[in-house]
């Protein structure tokens, strides 16, 4: 998973024809470390598609622009565009993420 060091490199991924996967995350939040224990199984199911992330703490404005209330979460984008977000109460176990992403994705 790629980590997005900066807005510009953020902007330029989020443009993607095809979807990217970004999750939302910080150092010092629990949940993302029991997320990190997990998610390279949901990558693996979904390695046809680019995952990112980006630590909320680091690019300033990111997580408020797209309404990212809580972490971890994970985002969809194609084409610029915000096609859909799983908040962070719903990204628990690999299962939900995984249906999640099966329901946006296909």
């Amino acid at each position: 998973m790629e980590h997005i060091e900066t807005r510009e490199k953020f902007d330029e991924i989020i443009q993607s024809d095809e979807p990217v996967i970004v999750k939302f995350f910080a150092d010092w939040c629990p949940d993302c470390k029991r997320m990190d224990m997990f998610i390279d199984g949901v990558i693996e199911e979904f390695k046809q598609f680019d995952w990112y992330q980006v630590n909320s703490d680091e690019v300033e404005g990111l997580a408020q622009e797209y309404e990212v209330m809580g972490i971890p979460s994970i985002l969809v984008f194609k084409d610029g565009e915000k096609l859909a977000h799983q908040h962070s109460a719903y990204t628990k176990t690999p299962e939900s993420v995984s249906e999640f992403l099966h329901q946006q994705l296909g």
